[in-house]
């Protein structure tokens, strides 16, 4: 696994998997809070901060979900890697359709810019990363909460489509941590395991929890209720990859989320909300997990299918509940 040790890029420096064959995932490193409070270390403000992200990975996938469902896309802005991580990390292609120059700082590598904010810095390279423009430094790059922070810290600059309201926070908290495990996180524990034991462990784990959501979505608009939260975004970013990648690439395939009545209705109505198209690059996607794992995929060959129509008609509206008046397309008053 490629790295920063010192500051220095290596291509040999970070393993994957324990010695049980288990996918072991990195903790993050940048862990500062923007804050609605002016007199904060890192105070929320219109046009100070900026996100690196990849429109291929699910944890960058979450916060621009969260950017677009409370309505910052002109207070906070974004530049795009290309979804092919080769062995120099994240990188940025500007040609390529649906990546961006850095626009911040002009690096031809995201790698650059955890650099700059640490010279000695030792870890992984990950998206998304939230940068103050400011101070010229990355606040936080751990996805849960620079989400949380979009969604909390910029109330004075965003709809009122609240995804963390008061009295479901710990609702909200335990549903985001019931699904990581093993669904977020299953399905690369499935796909990266060095062991047919893990491997089958986290397959097991990962279909029991579809089928239990399966069961709660029934009769219940959304994971927290028949309000949306965080938690369904969270969800919402491994669902909408799973049929064209972790199903096959990873395989998670005992079943294809298609199959599954409440939860591909339920998938098909996140992803219609207003600016959450938007967000999903299925072509970036694809060719990241196709491409990026040689040892999962030597030809990386990327697969062409299998075209899913998330524009299609949904069933959720036979349960009570539904988006935000923001994000349903009617008046606020």
């Amino acid at each position: 696994m490629n790295m920063l040790v010192d500051g220095e890029w290596r291509t040999d420096a970070y393993e994957s998997t324990n010695d049980d064959g288990e996918f072991d995932r990195q903790e993050t490193s940048f862990r500062n809070w923007v804050e609605a409070d002016p007199d904060a270390e890192f105070p929320a403000e219109s046009g100070r901060y900026h996100l690196y992200v990849s429109y291929a990975c699910p944890w960058a996938h979450r916060t621009l979900v969260t950017r677009a469902l409370r309505g910052l896309e002109d207070v906070v802005s974004v530049d795009v890697v290309d979804p092919y991580r080769a062995e120099d990390g994240w990188q940025f292609t500007p040609g390529k359709d649906g990546t961006t120059p850095d626009s911040q700082n002009g690096f031809d590598y995201l790698r650059e810019a955890y650099v700059k904010a640490d010279p000695e810095f030792t870890g992984r390279v990950t998206v998304p990363v939230l940068w103050d423009k400011e101070r010229e430094t990355i606040v936080n790059n751990e996805s849960e909460e620079v989400m949380r922070m979009l969604d909390t810290a910029f109330d004075e600059f965003a709809n009122d489509a609240t995804l963390y309201p008061e009295g479901k926070r710990d609702e909200i908290d335990e549903t985001i941590d019931a699904i990581y495990e093993p669904i977020n996180n299953g399905v690369y524990r499935a796909g990266f395991a060095g062991s047919q034991d893990a491997y089958e462990n986290a397959v097991s784990e990962l279909f029991d929890a579809l089928d239990h959501w399966e069961e709660v979505l029934a009769d219940q608009r959304y994971l927290c209720g028949d309000a949306l939260t965080e938690a369904d975004v969270c969800l919402f970013t491994t669902l909408v990859r799973f049929d064209d990648v972790y199903h096959t690439h990873f395989k998670c395939n005992v079943r294809k989320i298609a199959e599954y009545p409440n939860l591909w209705n339920y998938l098909k109505e996140l992803y219609q909300l207003p600016g959450v198209s938007e967000t999903v690059r299925m072509d970036h996607i694809r060719e990241h997990y196709y491409r990026t794992h040689p040892d999962i995929n030597p030809k990386r060959i990327v697969a062409v299918g299998p075209n899913h129509d998330f524009e299609a008609d949904h069933d959720r509206d036979r349960i009570a509940g539904g988006p935000p008046r923001e994000l349903a397309g009617l008046s606020a008053d």
